[in-house]
């Protein structure tokens, strides 16, 4: 084949695929939903996803795996995503650099109402209802030394903590709401310094004795298999973190029926139904849209 006949077909299918490009559903007529990277997130995603779609008719594109928060802030404020599922107390801590004070107990409406005040003046984002559980870190140990030690909070762990190490992901090492204030509150202090990982791999390496003490996520399916314990936060340490849409307004002015469709979801999702959202496909290794589907139907939404 000759220069000029490579050239005259590479321009061909380069025109060819800016057509196809060209004949899709342009950005303002389409949903992009955003997720970061691990399995809770990716469930929360396709439920969006999923949602929009049915409900609105209007074409979706799945961003998901977009890393942690910064990256999935970054993306909606830049509007590379129209919406993506958050926690309230991400936002509060790591976003607003906020500092939770005051009762417990009326914390959620407190973190909730000032997040959604503070995005719409500050960002032109707004908030979704709550789907309905709380996700809040569980700092974990294994079920074995909890019983052998009679271990039911952090506080009490915290003897133990400097024979014990310690299991961490790499945004919470980071987070205003992360390692440093934990170890502060309850004086902590450890063995060496804590491993950073990936979060999926936190509950195995616990399991396996490779750390002693993780931060993992309250609604993981895997913390009853693998007999993992849950230490109290007994000293109020971490904000609820709700779990809700973040939203671009400008989207919510161009297509209002997205709100509609994903105010169905709001209060329909337990922390036992997360967990068992979860453990489907950590656990049982099905596919996520398929799981999602099932729950969709199953709720009747």
């Amino acid at each position: 084949m000759t220069n000029v006949n490579m050239i005259h077909r590479i321009t061909t299918f380069v025109a060819l695929a800016a057509l196809l490009i060209g004949c899709g559903p342009s950005r303002e007529n389409r949903i992009v939903v955003g997720s970061k990277n691990f399995t809770e997130q990716l469930i929360l995603g396709e439920m969006i996803a999923q949602q929009i779609e049915a409900k609105t008719h209007l074409p979706v594109e799945r961003r998901f795996y977009l890393a942690g928060t910064y990256i999935c802030h970054q993306a909606i404020l830049g509007g590379r995503i129209d919406v993506y599922p958050e926690y309230t107390g991400t936002a509060f801590t790591a976003v607003l650099k906020e500092k939770l004070d005051g009762d417990p107990e009326k914390a959620r409406e407190k973190v909730y109402g000032q997040v959604k005040t503070e995005y719409e003046r500050r960002f032109n984002l707004t908030l979704g209802q709550t789907f309905g559980f709380n996700d809040t870190f569980a700092i974990e140990i294994r079920g074995d030394d909890a019983r052998r030690l009679g271990l039911k909070t952090i506080s009490q762990a915290s003897t133990y903590t400097p024979k014990w190490r310690a299991g961490f992901g790499y945004e919470f090492m980071e987070r205003p709401d992360g390692y440093k204030g934990l170890a502060a509150t309850y004086a902590l202090h450890f063995a060496d310094s804590p491993r950073i990982m990936d979060l999926g791999l936190l509950t195995r390496a616990l399991k396996d004795k490779r750390v002693d003490l993780i931060a993992g996520n309250t609604t993981d399916g895997l913390i009853p298999t693998l007999d993992l314990f849950v230490l109290a936060d007994d000293k109020h340490y971490f904000p609820p973190y709700e779990a809700v849409p973040i939203i671009r307004q400008e989207t919510l002015a161009r297509h209002p029926e997205v709100r509609q469709a994903l105010d169905e979801l709001a209060g329909k999702i337990s922390d036992h139904d997360m967990r068992q959202l979860n453990y489907a496909v950590d656990g049982q290794h099905r596919d996520v849209k398929e799981v999602v589907r099932d729950f969709l139907r199953a709720k009747g939404i």
